[in-house]
């Protein structure tokens, strides 16, 4: 009894012409060869996406304009307040479950508790927001978004 699979979309699979091109347009190849997962390490380290050996931050926060290492253009990024939700995010799903733990368990005085996790909470997030904010310029770097696919800063590298 042969089950025959009924799709909204059309096989497309045999027909010419039909190989995949990079996903970011470029022609060739090698042009759009950029591993999210090594670039996203290296932000998380606050490295250059590009090389891994340069500073990727000029401060705490500030991303240099290029790196100095390998001369890779890093103004293009659009972090925003990306960073700061992720953190937010993280520290929220970090704290609360062990807020939670410690007050059923322990039972500590408020203004104790207070202080641990107010503590906790803003070491966490001064830890966090660079590391998270490095991802975001990665993971942007990697996908060439907002010009980060660019050469002569308006044409279409390649």
């Amino acid at each position: 009894m042969s089950v025959e699979s009924h799709s909204a979309f059309p096989d497309l699979s045999d027909q010419e012409g039909t190989e995949e091109a990079p996903r970011d347009g470029a022609a060739d190849p090698a042009e759009a060869e950029r591993p999210m997962g090594q670039a996203v390490w290296r932000g998380w380290r606050g490295k250059c996406p590009n090389c891994g050996s340069g500073p990727l931050f000029r401060g705490y926060l500030k991303v240099r304009e290029t790196c100095p290492v390998c001369d890779e253009d890093l103004h293009h990024h659009r972090a925003d307040d990306g960073p700061a939700y992720l953190t937010i995010l993280v520290v929220g799903h970090i704290v609360v479950p062990l807020l939670h733990f410690v007050f059923v368990t322990w039972r500590p005085d408020p203004m104790t508790l207070f202080t641990l996790f107010a503590v906790l909470s803003v070491a966490l997030s001064l830890y966090l927001l660079p590391r998270l904010k490095g991802v975001v310029v990665g993971i942007q770097w990697s996908r060439r978004m907002h010009g980060f696919g660019r050469s002569d800063y308006g044409a279409p590298a390649g």
